[in-house]
């Protein structure tokens, strides 16, 4: 569940929004994360600062206690202890109209993980909108330098993130775990509308 709220204003070409932002995730266990995460549900909070031109906006978001209830850890993935409070990430965005419905978008961000172990990585995305008739289509590259490579890494790797596959009845298969590069890139298709 995400609980928000702000305040918003704009002057000519200008605009400033501050606010408060909590991402809470009921019936989770924070401590299963495994890197000596406290017990209970899963839950960020943040505040936030951003401004705006135009077709540019710039936002700054701050964690006022664990990120994402995680706890630092070093380069075998063995928990620090250490907090992850102050966690940072900027946010630089584009939007340009480019007339007859398309659309041109681009975002750069960083994110800054307090205590941890190649847990900073920075995140783009280049795109194209398409308006057809109040349904916009998109279509989308994203990527991260975020260090998830699952095989040959000399060190822990935070992004590589590993399931469990049981077949029908609930039992471990032959392949029981399967590993994914999170900070690979990918393309992404939307199709949205508002009523």
């Amino acid at each position: 569940m995400d609980f928000y709220g702000g305040y918003k204003t704009s002057l000519g070409d200008f605009g400033l929004d501050i606010g408060a932002i909590l991402y809470y995730y009921p019936g989770s266990e924070g401590r299963v994360l495994g890197t000596g995460a406290s017990s209970g549900a899963v839950n960020n909070k943040e505040i936030y600062i951003g401004g705006s031109w135009k077709f540019l906006s710039l936002k700054y978001y701050y964690s006022v206690d664990d990120y994402f209830s995680l706890r630092g850890w070093d380069s075998t993935g063995a928990s620090t202890g250490k907090s992850t409070r102050g966690t940072g990430y900027l946010d630089l965005s584009a939007s340009y109209d480019l007339g007859n419905g398309w659309g041109v978008n681009g975002h750069v961000g960083r994110l800054s993980l307090k205590n941890s172990h190649k847990g900073d990585y920075t995140d783009w995305k280049l795109g194209v909108t398409k308006d057809l008739s109040g349904w916009v289509v998109g279509l989308s590259y994203v990527d991260t330098n975020a260090s998830g490579k699952c095989s040959g890494a000399s060190d822990y790797q935070f992004y590589c993130f590993s399931s469990m596959n049981t077949d029908n009845a609930g039992t471990l298969g032959t392949n029981a775990s399967k590993t994914k590069d999170a900070g690979r890139g990918t393309a992404l298709l939307s199709v949205s509308r508002i009523f």
